[in-house]
């Protein structure tokens, strides 16, 4: 039997090559790391995670990504299945720690008879066989051309934001706590899972000042700033109002400081455990296009890092994406090119559950092909469905831009209340479908 390839071993190329080789095909999976650096990646390991740990909610009732966990795991994922073992506190949040995460992945795909790394850059697409594309945003300038060789047009692209990383024992505990917000967690680690810095109305405003005049990282000539809203730098969103921030990631709500249990914060900064040794805390939320040295000093403003040392400081870099509306189909293959399937955040989906869910369908469709077979994409009642539905058919091609699960993309549903006030009720309601129509999915496989 030929052998699927896939190119790159992020997440989603990751998980594509765990669920080719559940039923029975060989895999070859392409990664060009580290002998091709990137500039967010540090290390050669599969499905190293570089913008944060978390894969944010876990509530498969309430939360479409707490939805899409569920149906990947349901899948066998590989992805889940690690993320898992190797889960650190994050209150309701699935936050892993990164390096042990990729680690184990890397070592599962490694131990796999069925499944051969090769290490290298492919620098152009094959015309024939059996291939996944899961390049992912930092595709390689020499593939990135090559796609658009092919395409005949020019991928779309956004500027993604990278936060930084403390070192725990530099943070003063006797201005910041620990705390969840709400007291969300059914465990004390869970509930206490966050570590909070305050600040007052003064301090706040400082902060604001400094963050908006900070020197910044300049774009090269031809490149325009084009975010994706759930990943904006937050010197971004503070040039859109001096109170964006505080009602962002800086929301002082659910949150009592436990020096001061009286005196109510007006702005808060959280940091999530980033290791399971609990040494490294990330800056939720504060990805950043400042300068290294303009970021020490504006971050040190905050009341308990004023001390701060730094494991790694903010960065930005340039995410490519296919306009997927126009050039995939819903198996995920190249229009012009069937022989090549797209996986992975390169098709417009965002976040890194998206991206592994959406490597998880393209490697059973490839291997179902494989086996002369043609898989379907589950219904889009279903969170992986809803997606593969979106990039391939439900956006407007003219402004299609990246996207993360939310029950904005399922159909509605007849008798449920609409608005703010309905959600207790649409949400559980939307969820258990999803679950009963990606079950049967599942179970015609």
């Amino acid at each position: 039997m030929e052998p699927v390839h896939i190119i790159g071993a992020g997440l989603a190329g990751s998980e594509a090559a765990w669920q080719i080789a559940r039923m029975g095909v060989p895999v070859v999976l392409h990664e060009m790391r580290p002998q091709v650096e990137t500039f967010a990646h540090k290390s050669g390991d599969c499905a190293e995670m570089v913008c944060s740990n978390s894969f944010r909610s876990d509530d498969d009732v309430m939360n479409a990504v707490g939805q899409l966990h569920w149906e990947m795991r349901a899948a066998g994922g590989l992805i889940m299945e690690m993320a898992g073992r190797h889960r650190l506190p994050a209150g309701g949040a699935l936050a892993v720690d990164r390096e042990a995460f990729a680690a184990a992945v890397t070592a599962a795909l490694q131990a796999d008879p069925l499944i051969t790394i090769v290490p290298g850059e492919i620098t152009a697409l094959p015309d024939h066989g059996n291939w996944i594309v899961a390049t992912g945003p930092l595709t390689s300038d020499a593939l990135a051309g090559a796609i658009r060789g092919v395409t005949g047009t020019e991928a779309l692209a956004f500027f993604d934001a990278i936060a930084p990383i403390v070192h725990a024992d530099t943070i003063d505990m006797s201005v910041a706590w620990e705390q969840s917000r709400y007291d969300k967690g059914e465990t004390l680690a869970e509930q206490k899972a966050y570590i909070n810095c305050p600040m007052n109305r003064d301090e706040y405003e400082a902060f604001i000042d400094a963050l908006l005049a900070a020197e910044k990282t300049e774009f090269h000539e031809g490149e325009t700033a084009g975010y994706f809203d759930g990943c904006l730098p937050i010197e971004v969103m503070a040039e859109r109002g001096r109170e964006t921030l505080r009602h962002g990631p800086m929301k002082p709500v659910g949150l009592t400081n436990a020096h001061k249990p009286e005196e109510k914060a007006y702005a808060v900064v959280q940091l999530r455990r980033d290791n399971a040794l609990g040494t490294l805390y990330n800056i939720v939320g504060f990805q950043t296009k400042m300068k290294y040295g303009a970021q020490t000093q504006v971050f040190r403003m905050i009341p308990g890092l004023q001390d701060a040392s730094f494991a790694r400081l903010g960065g930005i870099h340039r995410n490519s994406f296919l306009n997927s509306p126009t050039l995939l189909d819903d198996r995920m293959r190249l229009r012009l090119r069937p022989n090549l399937r797209f996986a992975g955040q390169v098709t417009g989906v965002e976040g890194y559950v998206e991206s592994a869910a959406m490597g998880l369908l393209a490697g059973r469709m490839a291997a179902a092909q494989a086996l002369g077979r043609d898989l379907a994409p589950p219904p889009f009642t279903t969170a992986t469905g809803a997606l593969i539905h979106h990039i391939t058919g439900g956006a407007e091609a003219k402004t299609f831009q990246p996207m993360n699960v939310n029950f904005g993309l399922f159909p509605p549903l007849p008798d449920t209340r609409s608005g703010r006030r309905g959600r207790k009720d649409r949400y559980p309601a939307y969820t258990q479908r999803a679950k009963d129509d990606y079950s049967a999915w599942l179970a015609a496989q």
